[in-house]
């Protein structure tokens, strides 16, 4: 069965007359006692076109230790995992890498401390050459390989399941008997052909092949529909309808995934494909977001999402500046996007293990005011013991709502006092681009950061254990509940 949904409350509640912004008292009850599923340690990760590993025209390559901006921008983002692949990992009008490329990419990998996901190329391709390169990364590089993939979203190319089917089996066994033990993942649809990748774990589960079933996905749809619709493309995201389309799409194929014992991954997704919305997926919207979307996947099971990146990205035939990127390239390094502070956040609330989460009114919303409500609460118990609470209050516009929130911990009196970080934009305003800051701080194109912790006092209240923090509208916020 899909995971239970365990950490989330989303609330619109709209009375009678329009009002000004209105503050909304919750609580944010949790047990540690509870703690299951541990949030893998590489679970954050980008997504890159496999035509980045290339060299350029000079002979210079992106993906390279010497290239130390982009090793510092992974490192302080978090990324741990790099998945290379897009439409142009199986363009046939394409080169496919040479060991020279690859050596490039697997020591940057090596500098990062990033495992790969590799992309082989199945539409035009050779099983005998993708075993070629299956091998010489298995023997030189198999500390950085996380799995193989064969082919990016096949259904593009293949007439059906059948025909993808067979060509896998075909290209994996051959593969295969020149890298005995070496593990796939796949099929890595698009969005719309996620029952693929659920016949794919029902047939090729008992092989013991397959490391993860990998997905994409896109929720907010086709960019080009938002094109002159921005204010539309945002709502979108930050609607609490989104997470019926979340559960949705789940519903399509994580069963067959859980009930054959396998994990599943996102190895490529974001806000919208085609290249992202623009004024939508590029600004403050997009992070909070981002931020949430990472969670809710996370507390239903997934074991990581890559969001595609990159300067431009591969649509359709075409390669299309990248609007929902999470950084592009600058004269000093890499110029980190909202987004991008969404993937830091993250890396610093998740490290632990999922603890349910209730989250409840402790005031009715005042009569004769109309209000948007809808905050997200996530809580882990963390690998050094602290609990490590997110909350993220999309609430935003004319209607916007802070909130007010008391967070209590069950049975938990050895929490000596608590600290916050903060997430936010110039005004809280949804629309902005620039001006975002974690910890106070932004993110510099050099790759420092120096964000800072507020610590709090812990005042005992209705709990053993109660903080109360103040979260304004369109604002996120992890907070640390430290122990003695």
């Amino acid at each position: 069965m899909i995971a239970k949904i365990i950490s989330r409350l989303s609330v619109v509640a709209v009375l009678s007359a329009v009002c000004v912004s209105a503050s909304v008292n919750v609580a944010v009850i949790f047990d540690p006692a509870q703690a299951g599923v541990e949030i893998p340690a590489d679970f954050c990760g980008l997504s890159f076109e496999m035509q980045r590993v290339l060299a350029d025209t000079n002979g210079w390559h992106f993906f390279s230790a010497e290239n130390t901006n982009l090793v510092a921008t992974f490192q302080t983002l978090g990324v741990k995992n790099l998945r290379v692949g897009g439409n142009t990992a199986d363009r046939p009008t394409l080169p496919v890498p040479s060991h020279a490329d690859l050596d490039a990419l697997f020591a940057f990998a090596k500098a990062a401390d990033v495992k790969v996901i590799f992309t082989l190329r199945l539409n035009h391709g050779d099983p005998a050459d993708a075993a070629a390169m299956a091998k010489y990364i298995s023997q030189n590089y198999p500390d950085q390989l996380d799995a193989l993939a064969i082919g990016n979203e096949p259904n593009v190319f293949s007439t059906n399941y059948e025909t993808y089917l067979a060509a896998w089996k075909q290209f994996a066994a051959v593969i295969s008997s020149n890298v005995p033990g070496v593990k796939f993942c796949g099929p890595g649809v698009s969005p719309g052909h996620e029952k693929w990748s659920a016949r794919f774990a029902d047939d090729l589960a008992g092989g013991g092949q397959i490391k993860f079933v990998s997905q994409h996905d896109y929720p907010g749809g086709d960019a080009r529909k938002f094109a002159t619709n921005a204010v539309g493309a945002r709502e979108r995201l930050l609607s609490p309808a989104i997470y019926d389309n979340y559960a949705k799409f789940a519903a399509n194929f994580v069963p067959a995934v859980q009930s054959n014992g396998l994990a599943y991954r996102f190895e490529e997704a974001n806000s919208y494909y085609d290249g992202g919305a623009l004024d939508a997926s590029d600004t403050f919207a997009s992070a909070l977001w981002a931020l949430d979307f990472d969670w809710w996947w996370a507390a239903h099971g997934i074991r990581g999402v890559n969001f595609h990146t990159g300067d431009k990205v591969a649509a359709r035939d075409e390669n299309k500046p990248c609007r929902y990127a999470t950084f592009w390239t600058a004269a000093d390094g890499y110029n980190v996007h909202p987004i991008g502070y969404a993937e830091k956040m993250f890396s610093l609330g998740s490290r632990g293990k999922i603890v349910p989460v209730k989250v409840q009114l402790t005031r009715t919303i005042p009569p004769q005011t109309e209000t948007n409500f809808n905050l997200a609460a996530y809580a882990v118990l963390g690998d050094d013991k602290n609990l490590y609470v997110t909350l993220i209050n999309k609430s935003h516009g004319g209607r916007a709502a802070d909130v007010s929130v008391q967070i209590g911990v069950k049975g938990a009196d050895g929490y000596a006092q608590g600290r916050i970080i903060r997430l936010t934009a110039p005004g809280g305003n949804v629309t902005a681009k620039t001006g975002v800051t974690l910890g106070g701080a932004e993110i510099s194109d050099d790759a420092q950061w120096n964000g800072r912790w507020d610590a709090q006092l812990v005042p005992r209240q209705q709990f053993q254990f109660a903080l109360q923090v103040e979260l304004p509208a369109a604002s996120a916020a992890v907070v640390q509940l430290t122990t003695k």
